[in-house]
């Protein structure tokens, strides 16, 4: 398929998110985060959902977890314009709390549908909420174990390679993770060569 129609599938795609009224978050989110990047992505990064400021700019980490997220990358030599970025949830949980599983329910088709038209080899599931659902839906359920103990450790999926990585935002918080973080990375970075 010609990259124009992959572009017009995630456009469609796009469209629906920004319309969707599937769970309640529709009520209280300012803009939907949809996603962006690469159509040719190899790499995919998957977080849990949106933040106060990607939910004012509709665009995946901004904020200063986005700042940190992309230290991550240039340590490793990759640029966002080379990879996609997106999260299970397409809106803002009120005050940043864990998704709820109806939520989940009504948002990871869009991110199935992410998947399918761009074909990663590789998604990076940042933080643990993403790790579970990502693990569970892709026949990995019986790997899942506390981020903890599988953090940086590469999972063969079907038709692709999942990684479970700390959440950029936990790393601000707790600063002893933030090395652990940049550890993982290389674990990409070695991968990607």
């Amino acid at each position: 398929m010609p990259k124009s129609s992959y572009q017009n599938l995630l456009e469609k795609l796009k469209k629906e998110v920004l319309n969707c009224k599937k769970c309640s978050l529709c009520k209280e989110r300012t803009k939907p985060v949809f996603g962006e990047g690469s159509l040719k992505a190899k790499i995919m990064f998957v977080g849990e959902a949106p933040g106060y400021w990607e939910d004012k700019k509709g665009k995946p980490f901004v904020g200063k977890a986005g700042k940190f997220f992309d230290e991550l990358l240039n340590s490793i030599g990759l640029e966002r314009k080379k990879i996609y970025l997106t999260n299970i949830l397409k809106c803002r949980p009120p005050k940043n709390r864990d998704p709820k599983k109806e939520e989940i329910e009504a948002c990871f088709p869009y991110l199935k549908k992410q998947i399918e038209i761009i074909k990663p080899k590789i998604i990076c599931a940042l933080g643990r909420h993403s790790m579970k659902i990502l693990m569970e839906k892709y026949g990995l359920k019986k790997e899942i174990k506390p981020i903890e103990k599988i953090h940086g450790k590469v999972f063969e999926a079907k038709e692709f390679k999942i990684i479970p990585f700390y959440h950029p935002a936990f790393a601000l918080y707790q600063p002893n993770k933030k090395e652990i973080l940049k550890k993982d990375f290389k674990i990409l970075k070695k991968l990607i060569k």
